[in-house]
């Protein structure tokens, strides 16, 4: 069995300094993200999709309008210029009123980007939604042509992204990153994709592993072991010295002693902290990827800011998490049972990246 290493003490002063600035930020709980998920629709069919995402899905897209309403309501408590809208899906631009949607978003005051594979984003595409009042983006790349097309089960996916990202890299004021689900087949390919994205002129690179919901449960290339996320980490760390690309692993897992050193911040799930979201079928939630028994309200029954500065308790009082494999953990206090897509609907954490690293942590008394 792997021991842990302990913290060490620069390292824990760092993560004591920062829980205390968590704390204030919960109990603000300023709206600083809202994720609005305007369609299931989508023109490729991941093998790791959370949301099992259809081209003909059985929910119909959200009318523009029916979200318009949250935004207003929200703009009468809050300054809609400190509130990012990121529009995700689905795939967003199979939206035909997309630049639409983004006018009426800007002309609210609200910035937004989105989230997006590139397949469909021809320059006059791009050069629309920017005129549309577009501030950033985010592409899917998973791996070299060969992994990324196998992940996105289409054939032309890889040249249409990295084309996508060609046009991207053009124009200086937008704002953007690569996103990277790595696994077993692409962890070999990371530095050939390093340098790939920084001949392209990538200069942020987003690195994630897969977590087991939607398809990615019925994926065993997905479940990287405890040295393959090392190795991940490893990567990203080195990376960040070189100086060149910026890489950062994602929003999940406390981490240990690599905190510091693969993020520009220690852990810290903001999920309905900072993070909302409106889903597909009006579920006020945080962040998409969680379980349908963490949704707050709904927008056809509820207000959007009421439910947000009454609600959302299990997100901001995480001492329900302090049970199973977390019960007798010393990094709780760090950690608070990590991200909250990392929850079943019946409050089982799913992935303990710790435990993942070290073997062991589960069950390490405070």
């Amino acid at each position: 069995m792997k021991r842990i290493i302990p913290l060490t003490p620069r390292r824990w002063l760092a993560l004591e300094i920062f829980r205390r600035m968590k704390h204030e930020r919960v109990e603000e709980h300023p709206l600083r993200q809202l994720f609005w998920e305007c369609t299931l629709r989508c023109n490729v069919r991941c093998r790791h999709c959370g949301s099992d995402c259809k081209s003909s899905p059985a929910t119909p897209d959200m009318p523009l309008q029916d979200f318009l309403k949250v935004l207003d309501s929200i703009a009468t408590h809050t300054n809609p210029h400190d509130v990012f809208v990121i529009i995700s899906g689905g795939e967003p631009t199979v939206r035909e009123d997309l630049e639409t949607c983004g006018k009426e978003i800007s002309r609210r005051g609200y910035p937004w980007g989105m989230v997006c594979n590139g397949l469909c984003l021809t320059r006059e595409r791009l050069h629309n939604l920017i005129r549309s009042g577009m501030r950033s983006i985010s592409i899917s790349l998973d791996g070299l042509k060969d992994v990324h097309n196998w992940m996105r089960r289409h054939p032309e996916s890889f040249d249409c992204a990295v084309n996508a990202i060609r046009e991207i890299t053009a124009i200086p004021e937008l704002t953007f990153d690569v996103i990277t689900c790595v696994t077993r087949r692409s962890l070999p390919q990371l530095p050939a994709m390093k340098e790939l994205l920084i001949s392209l002129g990538v200069k942020r690179w987003r690195v994630s592993t897969i977590f087991p919901v939607g398809r990615a449960a019925e994926e065993p290339e997905f479940r990287m072991n405890g040295e393959e996320l090392k190795q991940v980490l490893d990567f990203i760390r080195d990376t960040r010295k070189e100086g060149i690309i910026r890489a950062s692993y994602g929003c999940e897992g406390f981490l240990g002693n690599y905190e510091g050193e693969v993020r520009n911040t220690p852990f810290f799930c903001s999920a309905g902290i900072s993070v909302g979201s409106v889903l597909i079928d009006g579920s006020i939630s945080a962040c998409s990827s969680i379980r349908s028994n963490y949704h707050q309200g709904n927008i056809y029954q509820d207000d959007f800011w009421e439910i947000w500065q009454t609600k959302f308790q299990p997100y901001r009082d995480r001492s329900w998490m302090k049970k199973d494999e977390c019960a007798r953990c010393k990094y709780f206090r760090y950690c608070q049972g990590n991200g909250m897509h990392l929850r079943d609907n019946e409050g089982k954490l799913l992935v303990c990246h710790l435990n993942r690293l070290t073997g062991n942590s589960a069950n390490v008394p405070e």
